[in-house]
């Protein structure tokens, strides 16, 4: 398989249940799985979609890694690339954007992953929610920042991904997804190559118009006022949904920096 190779340098009133917005820019991350088409939030999150869309425009995202997967929560991206062999890249990131957790994190949304304890600590990486997290999500870190939505069947792809069996890599990618790859083959110590991960081939611009999908009527967050009892700011894995950390940035053999999420 033939992979576009890029190396990244960086340019670096509502009630209780829905929130009106006008919906710009469609984005579609091209997967080797399939391709998933996502509206993006641009009035509601402004900062967050500028600062995905930089990621975007500075080809951050070709050649991109998922490198987490947790059914029924969630598979993440955004923070590592394949450039044709181990140890995966990290994705040079820019300034952390500010948190705006407006929108709940429902099945099918995509939101910021972010540093625990910090709510304005996100950059490149982010994650779609494969269940209805607002319980926790919309609540924890200050709330996890929805800024788009994926659209049609885009989420049979995810599902795909999300149903691959998960293999502990080492560092940041210990539960990452992989096809054609087996328990025996980790044991041998079979190199896993673009044959085995889910790789993100590029994300580009697919309508930029001022108003997109305007049919769209995401949830509010409404439960961001409300305490969070699940510890979701602390650094342990104590808790209901603690036991998953999503991924941060990057971790031991793939950088010096390990960026966690946790929940």
């Amino acid at each position: 398989m033939m992979l576009k190779l890029k190396h990244t340098a960086m340019a670096i009133g509502i009630s209780c249940l829905t929130i009106s917005v006008s919906h710009a820019t469609e984005v579609q991350i091209r997967t080797v799985l399939g391709d998933v088409n996502i509206n993006l939030f641009d009035n509601t999150t402004p900062q967050t979609v500028e600062n995905f869309l930089s990621y975007v425009n500075s080809g951050a995202y070709a050649n991109n890694v998922v490198h987490r997967s947790e059914p029924g929560f969630v598979i993440q991206a955004g923070g590592f690339q394949y450039n044709a062999a181990f140890p995966l890249d990290s994705v040079p990131t820019g300034s952390a954007v500010e948190n705006e957790p407006e929108l709940s994190n429902r099945r099918g949304t995509i939101a910021m992953a972010k540093l625990s304890g910090n709510p304005d600590s996100a950059t490149s990486q982010w994650f779609i929610n494969l269940s209805d997290n607002s319980a926790n999500l919309d609540v924890q870190n200050g709330g996890f920042t929805v800024f788009g939505q994926v659209l049609g069947d885009g989420m049979d792809i995810i599902d795909q991904i999300a149903a691959l069996n998960r293999f502990d890599l080492g560092g940041a990618a210990n539960a990452t997804p992989l096809r054609n790859y087996s328990q025996a083959d980790l044991a041998a110590g079979v190199d896993v190559t673009d044959e085995h991960l889910v790789i993100i081939t590029d994300v580009v611009v697919t309508d930029a118009a001022t108003v997109t999908h305007a049919e769209l009527n995401p949830p509010a967050n409404t439960m961001i006022n409300q305490d969070n009892s699940g510890g979701g700011s602390s650094e342990s894995s104590g808790g209901s949904v603690g036991l998953f950390g999503l991924l941060g940035l990057a971790v031991l053999r793939f950088t010096r920096n390990w960026y966690k999420l946790f929940f």
